[in-house]
């Protein structure tokens, strides 16, 4: 165990900013970017906050756009005639492409030749999918009258039979489709083209997040990643609370909501015009390195800690750290050879000269089989044949995306219809319709409560692991969330949805930070099970990059049981409580399997 932690605080070291060895060979390769036919110097140098502003701009983007979807689409399908059931399971299609296309799409990234890069290819025709599922999902409505829906029919029914046998009749009518509600076959083509929307914006808001951090990785230096990655966060925090904020304005009082046609028209333009503004911004900051070039030229690639070390096993180490010596240093190493060690020692920050005399044969096995490409079946059993501690930690992971997507995706509708008392099937300028809509724009001001308290816990959970240890900060989470949706489900007020929605920003704080720092401590430490009370390194060769897309994909898991299980679960309880009593039931789920987890 000393050994290996030995050889991760080593790597820590060597990716410190304060090496002079990596000043060198950053600034090596920035003169060289700078003089190919195109400057691509900024790849090596250090950002700014407007450049850094400017990278996480897509992340704002994406959860405006994400916020938007998650408020109105529900509502939107339950009021042009589609059940609980139906509705719930739609979200389902979404995963199930993602699961199978994403990790497609993400090979296709990184081997992609194009003249513009490598991401911004692929970032573009996401969002290009974004804009499509921003237009169809708010006017898939007003596109299905064009192409022949017949809609709503309240009140056209009622003045025909005027016309012929008197206002009894109209009464009885009008009162008899009041009952029955808005008909999903009044609205085929407007449920496709709405649905068509939602499955482009859910799957590629999701998985545009993936090349959009893999851009803003790449156009920073290595010490600059975990500052890159904050502000990308606080950017994405920031997007979903201001879009979740928009969907609760009234429009409708409003010149532009007039102009517009209504809350839902009104929300969408304006969150089309954001993301549109918000992608130029990004795309636009920094070229990147065609491929090719790459390739090519070992000065032109990414600096990791792959090269680092192989820097230092040549021969002409002592350049890099004499560069940084006084003149009498410089005497005194060359009248001694042994100086050169102690200079190195000393700048190379807890340079371990017996970490140096490793056997050669195991330097040669430690760099082919960083640098060996994974075979397809290695691949596949990586992600089958699991270490206990992973299984456990993906299961826990599971749970909490179960617990979370239930709260997100049925939220609006929740707030409509149990604390608002209204009805999405209720015909158009009713008291309940109307009551409805209130009651899911004061759901958008909760989730915007929600996504502010992700991006404030965010900042602090790192400093609250520190303090309580990983294990409580984990657990305590898991269980804040489920007692505040238990308590909002058993008394569904205005108050309790402005409260509790902390709890869900919470967990998602939660969720999207200690699962990925827990596996880059089972990679650092090589570290996967425990025995007799002393963690032990795994026989078994696994890729950090392939642990964090099987917990980043539990997400995908996650969305598809929900959307097949929460509609039949609202009409066997006949309440949309039910969502909620559904979200505590998985949270504690995921506590109690989160007290299996391995801590290190």
């Amino acid at each position: 165990m000393v050994g290996v932690a030995a050889d991760a605080s080593q790597a820590n070291q060597l990716s410190s900013a304060k090496n002079p060895m990596i000043k060198y060979m950053l600034k090596t390769r920035e003169n060289h970017a700078r003089e190919q036919d195109e400057d691509y110097s900024h790849v090596f140098r250090r950002k700014t906050r407007f450049e850094m502003f400017r990278l996480s701009a897509i992340a704002m983007a994406i959860e405006f756009a994400y916020a938007a979807e998650t408020s109105f689409v529900s509502p939107i399908l339950l009021q042009i005639g589609v059940d609980h059931k139906h509705m719930s399971m739609t979200w389902g299609l979404s995963p199930l492409i993602g699961f199978f296309v994403s990790p497609l799409l993400g090979s296709i990234s990184d081997r992609c030749k194009l003249r513009w890069g490598r991401r911004r290819p692929i970032i573009s025709i996401l969002s290009f999918g974004i804009l499509c599922g921003l237009i169809l999902v708010p006017y898939g409505k007003d596109l299905g009258v064009l192409l022949g829906d017949v809609g709503y029919t309240y009140q056209d029914t009622a003045l025909n039979i005027t016309n012929t046998i008197g206002d009894g009749a109209v009464a009885a009518l009008v009162s008899s489709k009041t009952d029955s509600g808005p008909s999903a076959s009044d609205f085929k083509f407007a449920v496709i083209l709405t649905i068509l929307g939602m499955v482009l914006l859910d799957f590629d808001a999701d998985t545009c997040q993936t090349p959009a951090r893999t851009y803003l990785l790449d156009m920073c230096v290595p010490e600059e990643q975990p500052k890159a990655m904050t502000m990308f966060a606080l950017f994405a925090g920031f997007g979903g609370t201001i879009g979740y904020a928009i969907g609760g304005v009234d429009w409708e009082k409003t010149h532009i909501g007039t102009f517009m046609g209504g809350n839902i028209p009104t929300v969408f333009t304006l969150v089309t015009i954001i993301f549109v503004i918000c992608y130029l911004i990004t795309v636009t900051t920094f070229r990147e390195i065609p491929l090719p070039l790459i390739e090519q030229d070992e000065l032109l690639r990414p600096l990791s800690e792959q090269a680092i070390k192989r820097e230092l096993k040549k021969n002409n180490n002592a350049i890099y750290y004499i560069q940084e010596t006084t003149q009498l240093e410089l005497q005194m190493a060359a009248d001694d050879p042994k100086r050169v060690e102690a200079l190195q020692g000393s700048y190379q920050n807890g340079y371990s000269p017996s970490l140096a005399k490793q056997s050669k044969a195991q330097d040669v096995e430690l760099q082919s089989s960083a640098e060996a490409p994974v075979s397809l079946k290695s691949y596949l059993k990586s992600i089958f044949i699991m270490p206990y501690s992973m299984r456990m930690l993906a299961l826990t992971n599971l749970f909490c995306w179960m617990g979370h997507v239930t709260y997100c995706l049925y939220f609006t509708d929740f707030v409509g219809e149990a604390v608002f008392h209204g009805d999405p099937m209720a015909p158009p300028n009713s008291e309940a319709a109307q009551n409805y809509e209130e009651g899911v724009r004061f759901g958008c001001w909760g989730m915007a409560i929600y996504a502010f308290s992700c991006s404030i816990y965010s900042l602090s959970v790192t400093k609250l692991m520190k303090w309580f240890g990983t294990k409580a900060v984990y657990i305590s989470g898991m269980i804040y969330y489920g007692i505040g949706m238990l308590i909002l489900g058993l008394w569904p007020t205005k108050w309790g949805v402005l409260v509790f929605s902390t709890a869900a920003g919470i967990l998602y704080g939660t969720i999207f930070t200690v699962p990925f720092i827990l596996v880059a401590n089972y990679h650092a430490k090589n570290c996967f099970c425990v025995k007799n009370g002393e963690t032990v390194p795994l026989k078994q060769a696994r890729g950090l990059g392939t642990d964090v897309a099987i917990i980043s994909s539990m997400v995908f898991i996650a969305q598809l049981i929900v959307s097949l299980s929460v509609g039949p679960l609202v009409s066997w309880m006949d309440t949309t409580c039910a969502v909620l009593y559904a979200s505590t039931f998985l949270s504690f789920l995921a506590a109690i399997s989160a007290m299996f987890v391995l801590y290190v």
